[in-house]
């Protein structure tokens, strides 16, 4: 697997949980702040698109994941 994909997923689980933990209708709801991290991660996948600069990819990379190559 490689960084792009794995960026992909872990935002979209953090999205989604952060939202169940944070919506009043959910079952797993705990406290309204829980939307700000839904927020953090909007606003970090938002400024990746300009800058192309991901705390998560590299990360991932000192980790040793490898890069999707034309994807990069």
């Amino acid at each position: 697997m490689t960084t792009e994909r794995l960026v992909r997923i872990v935002a979209g689980l953090f999205v989604l949980l952060s939202l169940g933990l944070g919506v009043k209708a959910s079952p797993l709801f705990i406290n309204e702040n829980f939307l700000w991290f839904t927020a953090f991660v909007g606003a970090n996948l938002f400024q990746s698109g300009f800058t192309r600069i991901c705390p998560l990819e590299a990360i991932l990379r000192r980790l040793g994941v490898k890069s999707g190559g034309s994807c990069a």
